[in-house]
């Protein structure tokens, strides 16, 4: 079967939840290895970090459409993510931050995509209480 098949077939047997919650799953596992190599690699990091601010931009603009179908407060919520993703991938690209932040991010609005069934069993207690209060915050926007 080619690729062009199977992606035909995935995205019809696929709700929005589960191609996005796909899209952030390749995305963040280019984060992950754009973090593991060395900074003098720079295609593999610019690669990753500009996907990743493109696919925040994508969630941004269309939760800034009066068409879209998610409560007011929380595209609000995506569209300040969004805003934040942009602002933070400029500074790891000029190496000022770490790549961890936009991951972290990431996992969490994963977390959030997921059915709750399988969110609850792959929870994890976040080792500094801060990290806690914000991943539930983002937790609690998501629904």
């Amino acid at each position: 079967m080619s690729l062009q098949a199977y992606q035909r077939t995935a995205a019809r047997a696929e709700d929005p939840r589960q191609t996005e919650y796909r899209l952030f799953g390749q995305v963040t596992r280019a984060l992950l290895e754009a973090e593991a190599t060395d900074t003098s690699n720079f295609q593999v990091r610019i690669h990753a970090l500009d996907w990743n601010r493109r696919m925040w931009s994508v969630f941004g603009m269309d939760c800034a459409s009066p068409t879209n179908g998610l409560p007011e407060a929380l595209r609000a919520q995506i569209i300040s993510l969004s805003i934040w993703v942009s602002k933070h991938t400029s500074l790891v690209m000029r190496n000022k931050e770490e790549i961890a932040p936009l991951i972290e991010v990431n996992r969490i609005i994963m977390q959030g995509l997921m059915p709750q069934s399988q969110a609850m069993a792959q929870a994890a207690p976040a080792a500094n209480p801060a990290d806690a209060a914000f991943a539930n915050r983002v937790r609690g926007s998501l629904g």
